[in-house]
């Protein structure tokens, strides 16, 4: 059976430019949503981490006020609890790219923590682009793109027409002005991307040769849909 590859972030915080750290990890609706369209396609499941370290869920996406309330809440614990794959990863340098037909990179806050400089992230990402396989990343999850820039300020993806969490959304989710950066002023500053964004909170997927995009935590189901279309 054809697996997909989920890396995640083995970060349970983001290092604020104050130092404070805001607990994190990675979005449960993000790994989630897309985790159950590909089950239900028929696709078996892998996960990688930095360091093969067990990943940590952002306790507030499984909060009632992410989840339209505590039923909802209930339901989206029960699920990550359901979903073991991602809770006994494999280390990123341990990835065998010919075994997964797809690599999927789920957001949160803790992506902006580890993976923008990870090497064997920027390497994966590199390589599986090269391999002509879909690469796929949502909201925070682009921040891994970063790791591709070379020492002379090129990647193999300047220039693709991606999205990832906007200024605005950054803003309404309250920690743009303390934060360290901003992950569209990168996306577009240094590895000279053609982002495009939609209204914040709103489903928005870009697909760009054989790079898939969502904008933020409502685009992770558009995209993981967009993703079993490619493959089938």
């Amino acid at each position: 059976m054809a697996k997909i590859l989920f890396v995640i972030t083995a970060s349970d915080h983001w290092t604020l430019a104050d130092g404070t750290r805001q607990p994190a990890g990675y979005w449960a609706e993000e790994a989630i949503g897309p985790y159950q369209v590909f089950k239900e396609a028929g696709y078996e499941i892998a996960a990688a981490t930095p360091g093969g370290v067990p990943p940590t869920v952002d306790a507030l996406s499984l909060t009632p006020d992410f989840n339209g309330g505590e039923e909802g809440a209930e339901h989206m614990r029960t699920a990550v609890r359901k979903a073991t794959e991602l809770a006994h990863p494999m280390r990123i340098e341990d990835v065998n790219i010919a075994d997964h037909v797809a690599v999927f990179y789920p957001g949160g806050w803790g992506p902006m923590e580890d993976l923008p400089d990870n090497a064997e992230s920027g390497r994966l990402l590199t390589e599986w682009l090269a391999s002509g396989k879909p690469v796929s990343l949502v909201c925070h999850g682009p921040a891994a793109l970063l790791a591709t820039i070379g020492p002379d300020g090129t990647s193999p993806f300047t220039g693709y027409r991606l999205t990832g969490l906007s200024n605005a959304e950054e803003k309404q989710n309250g920690l743009a002005d303390r934060a360290k950066w901003l992950l569209q002023d990168r996306l577009v500053g240094e590895l000279k991307a053609d982002y495009r964004e939609a209204d914040p909170f709103t489903p928005h997927v870009q697909v760009d040769r054989t790079l898939y995009t969502g904008q933020n935590p409502y685009s992770a189901v558009p995209l993981a849909h967009e993703l079993v279309k490619a493959l089938s």
